[in-house]
């Protein structure tokens, strides 16, 4: 895919934000800003804060790129703005972002569709400290938070339920550890591009996912064939069931000693990251579809009532 040539359009990249998870958008939105660019578009770089409506009334520009991640930009909250205040905007609308970013009611979305997921409940956080909520080995992670932020695995080996740090939810999700592979497939509106195997030295954290040299990618992945197309498949079905529109990246295990019956949905993730070491444009450089084709893309993709 090559870059169109056109008239520069004035793209406003939202980044930063208030979320946990700002410093991994600051490096995505300087990503797109830079790729954007060189595709000649006019470029403004805007740190989403309190003044973000005065912000964007003043500069009104012809299509908001949303590289905010985490709460506040990838959970309907920001879409909704952009709804109100008419600008076009990237990856997808109000009811999809708040759907996605809710995890448990994103593997109800998931049964709905006919695709595997695993078992979870949503409990209390005095309840969690104060006992088992379900039999190890079981995860511990926040129902509406990415890039693996507040997660805690609690092995069968454990001796006794994990102590939570003071600034997480009051309610948490607990679902069943699922063993094996992280696998991951990205869709671009109506293509899924292919399987990426991740492999790190312990799990998938915060820094395995942002920090050089903090897992490797295996792409695509070495994984049977039949495996390989059911990601494809399952990713592409689980962007349509949770509505999602422009980019989206769903995650899976895979326990390759259970065959087809071992592969399950994670989660998926509305706003991929775009930095230097992130999954969605490695898969679509992949695909020969180089960073400023992809944001490209993206902002001719671009609308209101998404």
């Amino acid at each position: 895919m090559s870059v169109s040539s056109r008239a520069p359009e004035t793209i406003a990249v939202l980044m930063g934000g208030p979320s946990v998870e700002r410093e991994v958008s600051l490096s995505s939105g300087r990503e797109c800003a830079r790729a954007l660019r060189a595709a000649g578009f006019e470029v403004r770089e805007i740190d989403a804060g309190p003044r973000l409506a005065e912000d964007l009334k003043a500069l009104r520009p012809d299509v908001v790129f949303n590289a905010l991640h985490g709460r506040w930009g990838e959970d309907g909250c920001v879409q909704g703005l952009l709804e109100w205040l008419g600008l076009p905007y990237t990856h997808s609308g109000v009811l999809s972002s708040a759907l996605a970013m809710d995890k448990q009611r994103t593997k109800d979305a998931y049964r709905a569709a006919g695709l595997p997921t695993i078992d979870s409940v949503l409990a209390d956080r005095t309840e969690i400290e104060a006992g088992h909520v379900m039999d190890p080995p079981y995860v511990v992670k926040p129902n509406n938070e990415g890039s693996s932020v507040g997660v805690y695995i609690v092995t069968g080996a454990a001796n006794g339920p994990p102590v939570l740090a003071p600034d997480l939810p009051e309610v948490l999700m607990v679902e069943t550890y699922a063993p094996g592979r992280e696998l991951t497939t990205t869709v671009m509106g109506d293509r899924a591009l292919t399987v990426t195997d991740i492999l790190t030295d312990s799990w998938y954290d915060y820094h395995a996912k942002y920090a050089e040299g903090g897992s490797r990618h295996v792409l695509p992945a070495e994984i049977p064939p039949d495996i390989f197309e059911a990601c494809r498949d399952h990713a592409q079905r689980a962007h349509d069931a949770l509505g999602c529109r422009g980019l989206s990246r769903t995650d899976f295990r895979w326990d390759a000693a259970c065959g087809r019956d071992g592969l399950i949905l994670l989660e998926t993730n509305t706003q991929p990251g775009m930095t230097p070491t992130s999954l969605s444009p490695e898969q679509a450089a992949h695909c020969g579809i180089d960073f400023p084709a992809l944001v490209t893309w993206m902002v001719e993709d671009a609308t209101c009532g998404r």
